[in-house]
Order: structure tokens, then sequence, then C-alpha cells
């Protein structure tokens, strides 16, 4: 079947509303502004503004706040047709804040949500098979319904020769771990969650995480002991994100370091926001796979999105369009000290983005 799309993301997609006054709790700020959101959704959008041919597949509200989603996720140029509007239940909405360089406080509203409601017979199997690549987010994995849907879709991707992806993007709010307003809380151990996990890694080529989140598909809070165990069921592509150290890439064993795979170093940043980057990461990771490219420079230019994402505030308006992926492709990369430099400049040219207040990357 011809590949009319170059990636499907299945996953969370949702409506961030930010609060503005930057420096204050979330119980004293006044205005918030409206966002798309979700890590698929965040997804969908970057590797449409990237130049690829992205869909997303996934259930919205039959209200403002789904007709919002559809919209935003169109005005790039995202395929919505399996987008599903559900007539009984909302569209996610998440609360967020930044109180300071550390501390980023979130409520996840998704009581019965539409995007957790997806069922196997949401999943279109022609739709699946016209994809290249079928990217997942952990989350889904969570709920026995949505769980259904992604190993359904998993199952056509495998019978059609699609590539798929997953980014473990571990909420332990989202498995029930946590208090329903805890949000902010990025690990918490669990077995059952690991064996949810480890029971499904084989059916991927290409693993993204962080170490924390390594350490939950492993069952191990020592990175390189995390890997071996995930490298035990499955031999995907691991990619783990290592925050202000890097990302390390290991496409066979993994050595007795994290260094021991293919590593670009990473800089440190003036951090105004940290939500978001991992997605922009992804979304940059995801255009070099599905081109067959996973090597040094492949991975610095999605690392240069993420730390770029620091710099900014809100997550799918800052990813890079494709001219500027087109730009950095022909710089000799060797490390991210290229943010540190007046290359920056070329690579990324803030201006307004028509419609709102905040500056963009072209």
């Amino acid at each position: 079947m011809e590949k009319t799309l170059d990636v499907i993301c299945l996953g969370r997609v949702a409506v961030d509303f930010y609060g503005e006054q930057v420096g204050s709790r979330l119980e004293d700020m006044r205005t918030f502004a409206k966002y798309l959101g979700g890590s698929s959704g965040n997804v969908a959008h970057g590797t449409a503004r990237q130049g690829l041919k992205s869909g997303m597949l996934a259930r919205v509200g039959d209200e403002h706040m789904g007709r919002f989603v559809r919209e935003e996720l169109e005005r790039v140029g995202v395929d919505t047709s399996n987008i599903i509007t559900d007539k009984d239940r909302l569209t996610a909405l998440v609360v967020l804040g930044i109180k300071d360089s550390e501390t980023f406080p979130l409520i996840f509203y998704r009581d019965n949500c539409a995007d957790q409601a997806i069922v196997p017979e949401d999943i279109d199997e022609s739709y699946i098979a016209s994809a290249k690549c079928l990217a997942i987010t952990g989350t889904h994995l969570s709920n026995p319904n949505s769980r259904e849907a992604v190993l359904t879709a998993l199952r056509y991707a495998r019978k059609h020769g699609v590539r798929t992806a997953l980014d473990v993007d571990y909420r332990p709010v989202l498995w029930g771990l946590t208090s329903l307003g805890d949000g902010e809380t990025r690990y918490i151990e669990s077995a059952a969650v690991t064996q949810s996990l480890q029971d499904v890694l084989g059916l991927f080529d290409l693993i993204v995480g962080t170490e924390e989140e390594f350490h939950i598909a492993g069952g191990s809070e020592d990175s390189v002991s995390a890997l071996r165990k995930v490298r035990e069921f499955t031999q995907a592509t691991l990619v783990c994100k290592r925050g202000p150290l890097g990302c390390s890439v290991f496409e066979h064993e993994i050595g007795d370091s994290l260094d021991d795979g293919i590593t670009v170093h990473g800089v440190r940043v003036e951090v105004l926001n940290v939500l978001g980057a991992g997605d922009a990461f992804m979304s940059g990771l995801l255009r070099g796979y599905i081109n067959d490219e996973l090597g040094r420079k492949a991975v610095a230019m999605p690392m240069l999105a993420g730390h770029w994402l620091c710099l900014v505030m809100v997550a799918h308006l800052q990813c890079p369009r494709k001219k500027s992926w087109t730009i950095i492709s022909r710089m000799k990369v060797k490390s991210l000290d290229l943010i540190r430099t007046p290359c920056l400049t070329t690579f990324i040219e803030s201006r307004p983005e028509k419609g709102n207040g905040l500056n963009c990357v072209s």
C-alpha cells in the first residue's frame, strides 16, 4: 500500500491552559492562555512543522475545546481525518504554571476524557497501513480501553510493515500512583507499571525515554541495568535522554556506561519552561528516524530543539520549522555548543507568530 503519511501519532491530545503570571503559584494565577497540548498532539504538530506528513489518531469532545484541538492541528497541515468526535466525553484539559526554573506545577483534568476513551473499533487498519511510522505515547497503556486500541494499532502496523515508536511518557499521576493534583511528579517506582510496559516493549522498533523512564521500563534505578533489562525484551533502537548531559542512542548491545552509546553531550541553558521539551525532541528524532538517520547529527538536531524549548514558553508553537532543520543539517555538529554561538541566529529566526504575542521558531 502506498505510504501517504510519514507518521501517525496515537496518544494524549488536550488543551493546555498556561498561567501568564510567570513566577507565581497556580493559586495566585489571574489569567491563563490557551494552547494545544498533550504529548502526542504536540508531536503531531511538531512533525508537521518540520515538513513531515503527520496524522493524529484520537478522540476529542463535541465542544469548543475539541474543535480548537482539531483546528490547531489542521492549521499546520496535520491530517485529522481519524480524529473522532466523542459526544459523551469532554476534551482533556491541563492547567500549568511556571513558578521558577525547577518548579512547573500542572494539574491534569482527564477524568473520563475523550482521548482516553479510544477503543480498538476506532482503529482503521487501512489508515495505519498508509503511514511509514506509528508513534505511541505510553500514557495510553495505563487504561484498559486505550491499551487495547494501542495494541490493535500495533498489530496492524506489524502486519503492514509500518515502523513503530514509543515515547515512554511516564506520568505517575496518570497511572494512579499519586494524588490527582500531583501532575508534577515524574517518577515513582511501580512493579505493575514496569510489567505493563515490558509486556509490549517487543512491539516497538524505536523506544525513547528519559533515564527515569527507562528506570520504570527496566525495573531498576541504575540506568545501565535498566537499559540492559529493556534490551532483553526488544531489539529496538533505544534513545536515552539525559537532560544537561545530552542523549545516548543504543542500536545494539548496552555497554558499561551510557556514554558507550552514540552520545551527544548537551549544554546548560537558562531554563524558562521544560514542559514540552521532550515533545520537541521526539518530533525532531522522528524526522531523522523516518529518513533513516540516527547518527550523531540526527540526534544533535532534536536535542537542539529540546534545548531551545527550555528557553521559551509554549511547547507546540516553538518546534522548529522545516527551513531551520535544512539549515542545521548543512552544519558540522559535534556538540550543542552551537546554541551558545552566533550560529544560533542563523539556525533560528525568532519573530512573532501571527495571532499570538509569543516568539516562535521559524
